[in-house]
């Protein structure tokens, strides 16, 4: 191994470089070590069904680079690096599945024997109110509301609708909060994905695919033609990112502005509405006072039974306290 650096030269938080390390065929060790980190089973195969970029993809800005593979002949699977929050994550991770679905049942086939489709999505940015780094997502039965119980004698009931489903994310920023150790494959390639600092280098030491993934990341050379696709994502990204916490400032800005202008429109109105309700209430005050009967307070001031009511309450109250005083 070449002497560990404390950041890599190439970062696998760009979906460029994840695409071009993970997709080729000469690296399907790293990423079957990678895919039992996550999935924590033991994949005997896998096979990458898209290993090329696009090479329209910087007309794209912000084109998806995802790797759809299918591992042990039995299921399917879409990886995203998500480098920029578009906040859609949940909707697009739904679809991808649904579509690895439809397209691969084929005409005639049992629905039973559909392939298990599986989208793994790396985050660089928290998304979701979890207090996990990696959350995994199946198609689950609500609780059972209790006029609709029936007990059938399960001493389990089914929690998972199908197996068929599953989704994962997983949120860098809280991997690093929670500062784990490297013990495990998950945590010692999620540090690879960090990209920098002390527990990086050790996870190297204590695993080959992922020592093999550091060198390749800090020796790698790029063509040209790499180098400017490499850059331009870079820029993209950078772009997107600070356009969009741009945007979120403005808009922070913008509905301070406006909740202080509300603010004081309806300070001004409910200051207006408390001296007329002020007013209204002195009236009917010295309308008391004055032994005027009933019929001609609630004509005058426009109130019903009940609210006279409430007035003669409060009006004796006020007096009750003054006398006691």
């Amino acid at each position: 191994m070449n002497k560990p650096t404390n950041e890599l030269k190439f970062s696998l938080k760009n979906d460029y470089i994840f695409k071009k390390i993970f997709a080729k065929e000469e690296n399907n060790s790293k990423l079957k070590d990678f895919l039992e980190a996550i999935l924590n089973i033991e994949i005997k195969k896998v096979i990458v069904k898209n290993p090329e970029i696009p090479k329209n993809m910087l007309d794209e800005k912000l084109a998806i680079l995802d790797i759809r593979a299918e591992i042990n002949e039995d299921t399917m699977i879409d990886i995203e690096m998500q480098v920029a929050n578009q906040y859609n994550i949940s909707e697009r991770s739904t679809i991808y599945t649904a579509k690895m679905i439809s397209s691969d049942i084929k005409v005639g086939e049992e629905y039973k024997d559909m392939k298990k489709a599986i989208s793994i999505n790396i985050l660089n940015f928290n998304y979701f109110k979890t207090n996990t780094y990696h959350n995994i997502a199946h198609m689950k039965f609500e609780k059972v509301k209790k006029e609709e119980y029936v007990d059938m004698g399960y001493e389990e009931e089914q929690e998972i609708v199908t197996e068929k489903v599953e989704m994962h994310f997983i949120e860098l920023p809280k991997f690093v909060q929670k500062d784990s150790g490297t013990k495990s494959k998950l945590e010692q390639w999620l540090w690879v994905m960090v990209g920098k600092g002390d527990k990086m280098e050790k996870a190297g030491k204590e695993n080959k695919e992922v020592e093999k993934t550091i060198d390749e990341l800090n020796t790698m050379n790029l063509s040209e033609e790499e180098r400017i696709m490499y850059e331009e994502r870079e820029k993209a990204i950078i772009n997107y990112n600070f356009g969009m916490a741009s945007a979120e400032r403005h808009g922070r800005e913008e509905g301070l502005k406006e909740g202080i202008e509300k603010g004081q429109r309806k300070g001004k109105m409910e200051g207006r509405k408390e001296g007329i309700e002020k007013n209204k209430s002195d009236m009917i005050k010295n309308m008391l006072l004055l032994k005027i009967d009933d019929d001609t307070i609630k004509k005058v001031a426009e109130i019903t039974d009940s609210e006279l009511e409430s007035y003669k309450k409060k009006f004796n109250m006020i007096e009750k306290e003054k006398l006691d005083k």
